[in-house]
């Protein structure tokens, strides 16, 4: 499914940890994500929620849309572009929950961290391959 020989054959960015690292960081950060979103679910508050909801998922569709841009498309340009926009999506989630939640917030601070450093690698990757 995903064109991996591709991806082997990519010049990486000095940084670009080892394949295995990215499926444990995944792993724990989707479990953070949910918590966090559980956390936000069950606040008591007469504020809405809706904006939190807004940004919780449309920041979950570019994180899950970027992977086949990249892998299966091989459109390293749009997945820039998919990562860029997921950035500020997920920044403005934390800004959201924090409102509601300020620990659903602090869960999502390794997320934003992550993706920031994935932003790094995916513009590497397209510089050192034009």
């Amino acid at each position: 499914m995903f064109n991996t020989i591709w991806y082997d054959t990519l010049t990486k960015p000095f940084l670009n940890p080892p394949s295995w690292v990215f499926s444990y960081a995944w792993g724990i950060l989707y479990l953070m994500i949910f918590i966090a979103l559980v956390f936000y679910i069950k606040e008591k508050t007469f504020v809405s929620k809706r904006r939190g909801y807004v940004y919780f998922f449309l920041q979950l569709i570019f994180n899950f849309l970027w992977t086949p841009v990249f892998f299966i498309l091989n459109n390293i340009p749009l997945s820039v572009l998919v990562i860029l926009i997921l950035d500020a999506l997920v920044i403005l989630n934390i800004k959201s929950f924090y409102k509601i939640s300020k620990l659903s917030a602090y869960l999502l601070v390794p997320y934003l961290f992550w993706i920031l450093f994935a932003t790094y690698l995916n513009i590497s990757i397209l510089l050192l391959n034009l």
